[in-house]
Order: C-alpha cells, then structure tokens, then sequence
C-alpha cells in the first residue's frame, strides 16, 4: 500500500475538458473508486489514432482518455476521515488475493447513468471470473461503510475514449461495427488488449493508494 501524491482537485470545469461532475464537489468530500491500472503500448495508441479518427468521420468526435484503467467499484463520496480506515479495508480484503492477466478485444459504447458523457470502451473476453473476485472483496469494504457496491452484472472494459451528451444510438448505428473491423484486422491479425492485473490502486481526491497482488 502506497500512496502516491497527485494534483488536487479543481472545481473549474474548463480544467476538465468540459466534464460535468456526477454530484456536487464539496470542501471534505472525496470523489473515491477501486481501479487496476492500463499501461499502453504503442501499438495500441496507434490503434486508438486510426479509431478517433474513424468515430470523427462518423460524426461522433472522441476525445481521448487521460489515462487508462478498468473500473472495480462505482465512484463514491468519502469524507476525509475515512479514508484511512476504508484504505485498511481494502489492504484486509485484498492481500491474499494472486495476480492474473485478462484480456479484451471488443468495442462497446456506454453512457453514464445521468446521460452526460459518452464512452467508447474495451470489453474484457478473458479473466472476468478473476475481475469478479476482486470486485467481492471490494464490495465487502463498501457495504462495511455504506457505500454503493458494484454493478451487479458488470460489463468490465477498458475506457478508451469519451465525448460530451448522449451519443450512443449515434454511435451505435454509425461507426462502432467500423471501428470494431479496425480492431480486427489490425496489422498482425485482432488486436488484443493485455492487462497484466498486478496492483490494485484506490483513488481519493488527490491521493492514490496501491495494493500489490500476490504472485
């Protein structure tokens, strides 16, 4: 477990490419979610260049994620005060719990629940039964605090790319059967997206806290 010191949050929307929050920021709330880190390689930002591109074309103009990770928890509100026993939680939960890899390979579109943004994401083909796992204990340290636990039939994916509304019927019926053919027939055959499941992280506010998996 080590925390890693990031920005601090801002309110200033324009800092955030146009972002709507998903509830209202407040001085002593924590935005706060479970997550395993995506390392990219090359081959997979040149995939993603030829994909935006595609999606612009379409009509649909993506802009691209800072940063990459699969989800295992919803994004709760913490209060300062927790998070050191929520973090003590989740280190009990977790560390017997043995590294793996997963895979993923298919192009979903999804919304989030207010409607207000748009993803295009990475469905995972392989290692969902281990993802499931992960999520358990993660949940068993949500419900010890109240906390909303994870979607129940979760679609585990990689966020690739996000753009302001709703654009899913748009991008439904215009390009994702497109851009899935890019995917296919990549260079060297399908491309297949490998996460190397090792760390958990758990982000709060400006703080990252990391969980090794076993070996």
């Amino acid at each position: 477990m080590f925390p890693d010191e990031e920005d601090a949050e801002t309110e200033d929307s324009s800092l955030h490419g146009g972002r709507i929050r998903s509830f209202k920021h407040e001085r002593g709330n924590w935005a706060s979610y479970v997550y395993l880190p995506y390392h990219p390689e090359e081959e997979f930002m040149e995939l993603l260049e030829d994909l935006l591109s595609f999606a612009s074309a379409h009509g649909a103009v993506l802009t691209l994620q800072e940063e990459f990770h699969l989800s295992l928890s919803q994004t709760v509100v913490l209060r300062h005060h927790w998070i050191q026993p929520i973090t003590q939680s989740l280190k009990a939960g977790l560390m017997h719990c043995k590294r793996f890899l997963c895979t993923a390979g298919r192009l979903r579109v999804y919304c989030n629940a207010e409607r207000t943004r748009t993803f295009l994401g990475m469905e995972v083909c392989a290692g969902h039964a281990q993802l499931m796992d992960l999520v358990h204990e993660v949940d068993k340290t949500m419900t010890e605090f109240h906390l909303d636990t994870f979607y129940k039939d979760p679609s585990f994916h990689v966020s690739l790319a996000w753009c302001a509304g709703d654009l899913t019927g748009q991008m439904k019926e215009g390009c994702i059967q497109g851009m899935q053919s890019l995917v296919d027939n990549h260079e060297e055959g399908p491309f297949v997206l490998q996460l190397d499941c090792e760390e958990l992280r758990f982000r709060t506010g400006n703080k990252t806290f990391r969980f090794p998996l076993k070996p």
